[in-house]
């Protein structure tokens, strides 16, 4: 590391300043400061790389959004406005100047380039709050479903798999659980390493399931087992199954 290196960031703010340097919302000195600690600071460079991958993961599932048909032709009434009200103002107060002074008074104008500086960013404003739109809703698209069945075929739960890495199962029926039961949750992708427990609970509710750094792809099971309150003593599916279901990509 470098005599100029900046000093090392703790691991939730190193994330946080990777992620803003990688949307760009960032400039100036501080964007200046997280390149050479990119160029320096090998966890932070990794940081970066791996929320330019989230986003990357992101951008490929999220559906287009047109801005509104509207939204440039508005942004340039305003500033046609702003320029027109500040051009007017020294040719009121000065008619007897030449064409060219009142061109320099307009050119040297403040309220003009004030108003256009705002115009400017007024209009990154918007482009920003729809690409954060998009992001938003394009993170709370599942990338994966698995609707979990019965064995009399009636949907009992949704886990839905998305492109940040969260698991979450979403139940669609009530679900009795019997006093010292619990539903425990569980995936399997290969056979030969068998089921692995995912989360458990005491009732049908929308839960987050813990895959950590299991596997997650298409055609992967998930069921639902009743279980003992403490969860299986065996590590292993142990009561009856209540649904399952394999994943597939959504549409």
């Amino acid at each position: 590391m470098s005599a100029s290196a900046e000093a090392p960031l703790p691991p939730a703010e190193r994330d946080a300043l990777a992620g803003e340097y990688v949307l760009g919302l960032i400039e100036g000195a501080e964007f200046a400061a997280a390149e050479r600690r990119q160029a320096d600071d090998p966890d932070f460079a990794g940081a970066v790389e791996s929320w330019r991958g989230h986003l990357a993961e992101v951008d490929a599932t999220a559906t287009p959004i047109a801005p509104p048909a509207d939204l440039w032709s508005r942004i340039e009434a305003g500033i046609a406005g702003l320029v027109t009200g500040a051009a007017a103002a020294p040719m009121t107060a000065g008619a007897a100047s030449t064409p060219r002074s009142r061109f320099a008074d307009w050119w040297n104008s403040l309220f003009v380039w004030r108003g256009a500086a705002f115009a400017g960013a007024l209009a990154t404003l918007l482009l920003a709050i729809g690409l954060v739109g998009a992001l938003d809703r394009a993170r709370r698209q599942p990338v994966m479903v698995a609707v979990l069945m019965t064995d009399t075929s009636i949907a009992a739960a949704v886990v839905n798999t998305y492109a940040d890495g969260r698991v979450e199962m979403l139940p669609l029926q009530s679900i009795d659980v019997p006093a010292g039961k619990a539903l425990e949750i569980w995936t399997l992708w290969d056979r030969s390493v068998g089921p692995r427990s995912v989360g458990l609970i005491d009732r049908a509710r929308t839960t987050p399931l813990r895959l950590d750094n299991l596997p997650l792809g298409k055609d992967q099971l998930f069921e639902i087992t009743l279980e003992p309150a403490s969860g299986s003593p065996t590590g292993r599916p142990t009561g009856p199954i209540i649904a399952k279901g394999t994943t597939a990509q959504r549409l």
